[in-house]
C-alpha cells in the first residue's frame, strides 16, 4: 500500500487488555514494522463492563511492512484463532536474506506460542511453517520464488472449516463481486477428498480485494474453531451509501449488529465503519453515539 493511500480492508486483532505489550512484540519481531496508538477510551461514560478500561488505548494501528493491522485493547469476550492468519511472503525480492529472516522471525513467533507446521520443506514449498503466537495469532511463513510474481509480505488468510468448511470457492467468489478491482490469483483444487475436504475444493487460492492480496483455503484436517470475532476485517467506506451497500451485503446475522460490526453468510465478522472514522470519533459524546447503533449511521455521530 502506497504512503498516504489508504487501505481499505483492515485485518483487526482482538486483544484481552495487552495490546500495547503485543504490538511492542510484533515491533521487536518484525523488521519495518511500527505502531501508534490511533484511538483511546473515554474518561467517563463508559458501560459498566468497560469501565476498568477508562482512558486506556482502544486500538493501536500498526504498520507491518506497508500494511496496516488494527489491535483492539477491549476484554476476554473473543479470542484470535487460526481461521483468520497471515501468510508472510519471505521473497529474496523483498529481503535479500530472506531465508535467515523467515528463521528469524519463526523463532520470535514461536518462543512462548506454538509450532502447528514445523519449519521444513512440504511439497508446495522449500521452506515452510505455520505458527501461532504467545498472543495467540496464526502465522504462515513461506520462503517464496523471487522468478514468481510479486506479491505484498502480509497477505491476510482466510481458513473455512467448520461450519464453512468446503464454501471457501463460494465465500471468494462474494467477495470479488462486492469490492471494486477485484478478481482472482492462483488457484488450486483439492484432487480427491483429504479429510473434510473434498475434491475439487480449494486447497489454496490466492484473490485481490479492492486491489489487497488475500489467500483462502479449505481446511484438509477436521478443525475444533469456526470464524469469530477475534479476528475481524475492517472495510474504510467512502460515505453512508457505500457503508449501506457492503452492510446490505455482509450482514446476516442480526445479533451481531454492534457499533458497525456484522457477520456474514458464511461466519466471518467485519467492521464497515466510515473512512473518516477519527474525525466523527472526536466529536463530543462520539462514543457513546456508536455505542447505540448497530449499522454506522454518520448523520448519529
Amino acid at each position: 500500500m502506497s504512503a498516504g493511500i489508504q487501505q481499505t480492508i483492515v485485518p483487526n486483532i482482538w486483544s484481552n487488555s495487552v495490546a500495547e505489550e503485543q504490538a511492542q512484540f510484533y515491533a521487536a519481531t518484525f523488521r519495518d514494522c511500527s505502531f501508534e496508538v490511533s484511538a483511546r477510551y473515554p474518561e467517563d461514560g463508559l458501560p459498566e463492563f468497560q469501565k476498568a478500561m477508562a482512558g486506556k488505548p482502544v486500538t493501536l494501528d500498526i504498520s507491518l511492512a506497508g500494511t496496516q493491522l488494527v489491535l483492539i485493547n477491549a476484554g476476554p469476550e473473543f479470542a484470535p484463532n487460526p481461521t483468520v492468519n497471515f501468510m508472510l511472503n519471505f521473497d529474496p525480492v523483498l529481503y535479500e536474506d530472506a531465508s535467515e529472516y523467515q528463521d528469524e522471525v519463526f523463532a520470535k513467533l514461536s518462543d512462548g506460542g506454538s509450532v502447528m507446521m514445523p519449519l521444513q520443506e512440504y511439497p508446495f514449498s522449500k521452506k515452510y511453517a505455520w505458527v501461532q503466537d504467545k498472543f495467540g495469532v496464526s502465522w504462515q511463513l513461506i520462503l517464496t520464488n523471487p522468478e514468481g510474481d510479486p506479491r505484498p509480505f502480509v497477505l491476510p488468510s482466510l481458513m473455512f472449516c467448520g461450519a464453512a468448511q468446503n464454501k471457501c470457492r463460494q465465500a471468494v467468489e462474494s467477495y470479488i463481486q462486492l469490492f471494486p478491482n477485484s478478481g482472482w490469483g492462483v488457484v488450486a483444487e483439492y484432487p480427491e477428498q483429504n479429510g473434510p475436504a473434498l475434491a475439487g475444493s480449494l486447497m489454496f487460492s490466492e484473490f485481490r480485494l479492492d486491489g489487497q492480496w488475500f489467500t483462502a483455503m479449505d481446511s484438509g484436517v477436521e478443525q475444533p474453531f469456526d470464524f469469530t470475532e477475534g479476528m475481524s476485517l475492517m472495510i474504510n467506506a467512502d460515505g453512508q451509501s457505500e457503508i449501506n451497500r457492503y452492510w446490505s451485503a455482509l450482514s446476516t446475522v442480526p445479533e451481531s449488529e454492534q457499533c458497525g460490526w456484522c457477520k456474514d453468510s458464511y461466519g466471518l465478522s467485519w467492521q464497515v465503519v466510515p473512512a473518516n472514522i477519527a474525525e466523527l470519533m472526536s466529536r463530543p459524546n462520539a462514543y457513546e453515539h456508536m455505542m447505540q447503533m448497530g449499522k454506522l449511521e454518520i448523520d448519529k455521530f
